[in-house]
């Protein structure tokens, strides 16, 4: 089965009990030695960066770029959110506020030196933030950035959810983003990037293209589901807001050179393989006024024009992906 994806050239289907399956001990027949086997997810096979086949970006572009905002909405006194100081008892005030600056003012500012640089943004969105702030997230719809599916709100996460409950948490986000915006998202980020062993499968199954929790490759990768290909669109651990800034507490212009210096070396890079490059940012962090100084910075390098650079949005990258001609698409053999 592991072997099926490169031998046929097509993502192979996999019944729900050969996909992650649990570690093994064995007697090694010549040896004699106790050897394990490591338990597999069986979602796609090992291939080197070095190894495969060449291809371009639209007009010839080597590195494509894209920025990611996360537009969340939290739940006042209980659940999950990100903490700017210790937490304290419910109803965590600080916190709390701290977080809800980020709708009510920092992405504001976000969405300004978007239409300043001219640069499209993917607004991975909860769909709560349609009843706490819709007029938010309809400022962005209607300069025609993408909208990718981002949960309910960042107050739960679905890995510790049952099937039942997580397909169902999938289908609640999608159908209240598709009936608010008369569009149903193709691509889709957990809540805290979290997944359970069936998630890719759900997300199969609800028509999604593509998902982007699975932070792995500067490529995207055909993954394998019980019901068919899904496609993975790389997307930042490391250039991303919260890792960066909120727990490794990076300044706001030690995260802008980080930008640049991602940017700089993935063009390089570009020249032997075509690459992507996603911007992960929150506007609770990055729209505060001192880290949007520095970040104006970093988007203007980026935004300057660059005959190799193609800067769009992940919805872009995995259609033009999707539609490449060679065997490892899971689309023509």
């Amino acid at each position: 089965m592991l072997a099926n994806l490169h031998r046929t050239g097509h993502a192979a289907t996999l019944p729900a009990d050969d996909i992650g399956r649990a570690s093994a001990r064995s007697v090694h027949p010549h040896s004699g030695r106790l050897t394990m086997t490591l338990r597999a997810h069986d979602r796609y096979d090992y291939r080197a960066i070095e190894d495969r086949p060449d291809f371009f970006w639209p007009k010839g572009k080597r590195l494509a770029v894209y920025v990611a905002l996360n537009l969340e909405h939290f739940a006042f006194g209980e659940g999950l959110g990100a903490e700017l100081i210790p937490g304290g008892p419910a109803p965590d005030v600080p916190n709390f506020a701290w977080r809800e600056y980020g709708n009510r003012v920092g992405a504001w500012r976000l969405l300004e030196l978007f239409e300043k640089l001219a640069l499209p943004s993917a607004l991975l969105l909860n769909s709560s933030i349609l009843d706490h702030c819709p007029s938010l997230a309809a400022a962005f719809l209607a300069r025609g950035d993408e909208i990718v599916g981002h949960g309910r709100t960042n107050s739960e996460r679905q890995s510790v959810l049952s099937e039942a409950d997580e397909g169902a948490l999938i289908a609640a986000a999608t159908g209240r983003i598709a009936a608010w915006s008369g569009l149903r998202p193709r691509g889709w980020l957990g809540p805290w990037l979290a997944q359970s062993h069936v998630t890719p499968d759900l997300l199969k199954e609800a028509g999604y293209d593509y998902l982007l929790d699975w932070c792995h490759d500067d490529q995207p990768v055909w993954m394998r589901t019980r019901s068919g290909p899904i496609l993975s669109v790389p997307y930042p651990q490391e250039i991303n807001d919260i890792p960066a800034i909120a727990v490794r507490r990076a300044g706001a212009a030690e995260f802008a050179d980080m930008i640049i210096d991602q940017f700089d070396e993935m063009l390089a890079q570009s020249a032997a393989q075509p690459l992507v490059m996603g911007i992960a940012l929150h506007a609770y962090i990055v729209g505060q006024p001192f880290r949007l100084r520095h970040l104006r910075r970093a988007l203007t390098h980026i935004a300057a024009p660059r005959k190799a650079v193609w800067i769009t949005t992940p919805g872009a990258i995995a259609q033009h992906y999707a539609a490449l001609p060679f065997p490892e698409t899971g689309l023509s053999g």
